[in-house]
């Protein structure tokens, strides 16, 4: 890798196009954080860290229906990508989650019961930002 330095396990070209790791790549643990969605899985949380853990409400959810909150984050911008999955809290493969929209400061996340019947599981997302240029 000509013009690259080694930063840790990961080695970065001055021009900062690519990143190579030849070993785990991710965030401290400042930079993560968790946080409780309080009355129903409607209701919106807010969590000011690039990545963290949110457990949904127990909330009832209908077989084939979606349902989405609002993720306040001061650390969310419109160049940001999110990447959402369920982690854990509820029956394995009966849930789809994905980021409906973004924006400045907040993204809206949707999680969907595929199950065959309703649910009332305290599900565990997973978010990560991968921060894009200003």
């Amino acid at each position: 890798m000509p013009n690259s330095q080694s930063t840790g396990v990961a080695y970065a070209d001055p021009e900062f196009t690519t990143c190579y790791a030849t070993a785990e790549l991710g965030y401290s643990a400042a930079a993560q954080g968790t946080v409780t969605q309080a009355t129903d899985k409607s209701t919106a949380v807010t969590l000011n860290k690039s990545a963290g853990r949110i457990t949904m409400n127990n909330a009832s959810l209908a077989t084939s229906t979606a349902v989405s909150f609002t993720l306040n984050n001061s650390t969310i911008s419109t160049n940001d990508t999110i990447i959402l999955c369920v982690s854990g809290g509820g029956t394995a493969g009966a849930y789809t989650a994905y980021v409906s929209s973004l924006a400045a400061g907040s993204a809206v996340l949707t999680l969907r019961n595929m199950s065959a019947g309703s649910l009332s599981e305290a599900v565990i997302l997973n978010f990560a930002i991968i921060h894009g240029a200003s």
